[in-house]
């Protein structure tokens, strides 16, 4: 990638680090179903308005916003809920390392599904990776574990799947504007998860709530969802799917940290070992720090 996209990746996972810390606050007072539609909904008012304005122009057709539905579903409905109901029993900072193995993933699908070339430096990078995870979820680390948590870490797993999918359809949009991109994809997820949350939560019975989850929900919205989906859609644009899924690498440093910095979170020496392998691993899958030149 170019020191650009290099720069835009770790500016979005400071930004996507903060989503496991807002999550968590959120939690203590809403529902999972209901904070992924207050996660769209706010992103979507935002980010609307402001590009009719600047006068970019959102599809007219149904089959025009056919891919924004998909990718909807593959990119924020399934995968948010699913993190959101495991952050219930999962710590943030363990929700952020168990999801830094969606290059993984997405490495896995794109050469399952599209074929693209699996090299040297990629299987090994795999291999670590898995390694990696059973660090964190095999049967050392699952000592003394609630089956509530497992649940949660094998959600979080499931949602990785997921966004390697969105990766692999993601590619559909390469010629839309990654603002378009941004809004119309959450435009769709909020259509689609009012009735969702409604029937699963009756979220107009809830208690409003306090200041402080009412911030972690704006935040969530502005800056974890509208202004890192555009960033998300530029490095997919002119980097691949591939490469904007490495950001997750970067971020259980940020969501570690401020895990531990504003919810007294600890991570364990294993969980760090976990964290490391994992990143090692896609160093290794990017190749350049072995010398290994990346395709052109």
């Amino acid at each position: 990638m170019s020191a650009r996209n290099w720069f835009l990746l770790i500016a979005l996972s400071v930004l996507w680090g903060g989503t496991f810390f807002f999550v968590a606050v959120a939690l203590k007072e809403w529902p999972p179903l209901t904070l992924v539609l207050a996660r769209c909904v706010v992103a979507a008012a935002a980010l609307v308005p402001i590009l009719l304005a600047l006068g970019f122009e959102f599809p007219r057709t149904a089959a025009g916003w056919r891919d924004f539905l998909v990718m909807s579903v593959l990119n924020n409905i399934v995968p948010f809920g699913l993190i959101f109901y495991a952050q219930q029993t999962v710590p943030s900072g363990l929700a952020a390392v168990l999801n830094a193995t969606t290059p993984l993933m997405s490495l896995l699908v794109l050469r399952l599904m599209a074929g693209d070339s699996l090299s040297t430096n990629k299987v090994f990078g795999v291999a670590i990776g898995i390694a990696g995870v059973a660090i964190l979820v095999g049967p050392q680390a699952l000592a003394g574990v609630r089956a509530a948590e497992v649940v949660g870490m094998l959600a979080i797993l499931a949602a990785t799947l997921s966004y390697g999918f969105s990766g692999l359809w993601g590619r559909r949009l390469k010629g839309t504007a990654p603002a378009v991109s941004a809004a119309s994809q959450l435009i769709c997820s909020s259509l689609l998860m009012l009735p969702i949350a409604a029937v699963a939560d009756r979220f107009w019975l809830l208690s409003w709530p306090s200041g402080g989850v009412v911030a972690a929900i704006v935040g969530l919205g502005l800056l974890s969802t509208a202004l890192a989906y555009i960033l998300f859609f530029e490095i997919m644009r002119s980097a691949g799917p591939l490469n904007v899924m490495l950001v997750t690498l970067l971020i259980p440093f940020t969501s570690i940290a401020l895990g531990a910095l504003f919810l007294g979170e600890t991570m364990t020496a294993r969980q760090i070992t976990g964290a490391l392998v994992i990143g090692l691993s896609l160093l290794v899958i990017d190749g350049r720090l072995f010398g290994v030149r990346p395709p052109h």
